[in-house]
Formats: structure tokens, sequence, C-alpha cells
């Protein structure tokens, strides 16, 4: 196995030249690269992703390959081959995939560096998504790749689950900093997904099911009728509980994936503009219109709303 060098002091480096030549892909969500740039200046962030690397090093990654199955062109070919057309869609390297061991929750996360990453499919993801429905999840953990995040999704998942491995008093203050990030790095790489899958249609299904995880009631949601429900949660506790997840809830997301839908930048990407180049809504009305979804809090002046 090859061994993963993570220095948090060259991904730093690496970082500020990548930004240099691409401040986050073209489809990126602004409020997303803005934060992602300051991380590294967030004390308890830098101090928690330095005791990352340190449990990298020494056990995690080996922990979490030694109970998963590797994907290879012989060995679940189709997922391979999932990884190959999305990172040739993104114009990145093809990260390698895992599956882990169901553990009944349908999730994937992607872990490791900006030049050696990859990604970890639950087991039970295979049983409840259709191949293009696969694509949206590989798409979107491809795009963590795309855009720079991989050092810091990893960090959060270690400060969420491990703790107890980090100094107690940075762990609250790098959560909170990270999760605001997370949640903004989740627009971006649904956006990601829903280009690789090229069918809005396919990514809002594959949504569906990784919020209700049932393949039947999935097929038969009304996707409008469940983003009506992201109402519900902006008042009250809802949106105290949302203030500390690392995911913005599935309705928000998927009124967002519905805007960036009838974005100019998405139906070019598509080939759905036909001979009209005047259709769709530009990025900026996009992102503007994300920002009042994604904000936790209603108050115009907070952050989500600077970054229209």
């Amino acid at each position: 196995m090859v061994a993963v060098e993570l220095d948090f002091e060259k991904y730093i480096a690496q970082q500020k030249t990548a930004e240099e030549q691409r401040p986050g892909a073209a489809y990126a969500y602004p409020g997303d690269q803005k934060v992602l740039r300051t991380l590294a200046k967030v004390t308890p962030v830098r101090l928690a992703a330095e005791a990352t690397v340190r449990l990298w090093k020494s056990v995690a990654k080996n922990e979490i390959l030694g109970t998963s199955v590797k994907v290879t062109e012989r060995q679940f070919p189709e997922l391979h081959q999932l990884a190959i057309d999305c990172a040739q869609r993104l114009d990145i390297p093809t990260p390698t995939i895992y599956v882990a061991p169901n553990v009944g929750e349908l999730n994937a996360h992607t872990f490791g560096t900006e030049e050696d990453s990859f990604i970890v499919l639950n087991g039970v993801l295979i049983d409840h998504l259709s191949i293009d429905e696969l694509r949206f999840v590989v798409g979107h953990e491809c795009g963590h790749v795309h855009n720079n995040h991989v050092v810091y999704t990893t960090t959060l998942y270690y400060l969420l689950y491990s703790a107890n491995v980090f100094v107690r008093w940075i762990v609250h203050p790098a959560v909170l900093a990270l999760q605001s990030w997370a949640r903004r790095a989740e627009i971006t790489c649904d956006r990601a997904g829903m280009l690789c899958t090229s069918d809005a249609t396919v990514a809002e299904r594959a949504l569906a099911k990784l919020a209700l995880g049932s393949k039947k009631l999935a097929d038969r949601v009304d996707i409008d009728e469940y983003v009506k429900q992201m109402h519900e949660g902006q008042t009250g506790v809802g949106r105290v509980a949302e203030f500390f997840r690392s995911h913005p809830y599935l309705p928000k997301r998927l009124a967002a994936l519905k805007l960036f839908a009838q974005t100019h930048f998405y139906l070019r990407a598509t080939d759905q503009l036909g001979e009209d180049e005047t259709l769709g809504h530009s990025l900026n009305w996009c992102d503007a219109e994300v920002a009042k979804i994604v904000r936790v809090f209603g108050s115009t002046t907070s952050d989500e709303a600077k970054e229209r």
C-alpha cells in the first residue's frame, strides 16, 4: 500500500498554490471557498488538523482500510468505472474507492489528502441506489477532492467520532467552525454530483434515498412536496439543531440543487441549451438564492448573506 504523506504545513502551502491557480471549481458555491480559505487561520481548527495528521499516520487509515474492500477493474468493476467517469468529468486524478461493511446508514466519506484521496462507500448504499444514483454519490465525493476539501473533511470526521484523541479544549470550537464550512461545502459537492450524472432527476432521487433510507419510499416521494418542508426547519428548535450539523437539512440541499439545475452553467455543461444560448440563470443569481436557503439563522447580515 502506498504511504500517504499527510503533512499539514505542506498541505497549506499546496493549497495556497492551488488557490492561485484555481480558487475552487467554476461551479463551486462561493460561500464554501470563502470560509475554506479562512480555516487554516483559526487556531482550534489548525490544532485539530495537526492532531488528525498524527492520528492518520499512526492508526486511522489502516483501521478504515483494514475493514473495507478495495474497488478495482476486477472487483466491483462498475464502481471502478464510475470513479473514472466522475474524475474525468471533473478533471481530477481518479480516487480509489473502498466499500465498507454495512452499518445501517446510507453514507459515504472522502479521506486522505488532495494528492492521495480515497472514497469510502458504506455497503448498504450499493443495495439501495441504482448505478446512476451511485454516480451522483461518487461525483459528490469527487467534488470534495476537486475543491480542496479533503484534509478538513477528514479532520471533521475524527473530531466527531474520535474526539478523545484531541486536546479537549480545541474540540468544540474546531467542530463548530468546520461544521459551518461543511454545510456550505455540501452545496458545492451536490453540484459536482449532478454534473457527473447530467440528470437533475437522478440527483434528486439519490438525495431522497439518502434522506429516507428506503428505496421503496424514495421512489414514491414527491420531491416538490418534500422541499416545502424546508421552511419548517427555519424556526425554533429546528434551526438551532441544524447549527450543530455538518450537512444542511436534505430539503435545503434539494432546493439548492433545483436552483443550480436552472443555471446557464449547468444547462451548458450538460448539453441542454440546444441552439438557444440565452437559456438559464446566472451562477451569481443561483448563489444569491442558495445563500438565503442555507443560512441557519434568519438575519440578512449573517455570513451566508455576505456570501452573495
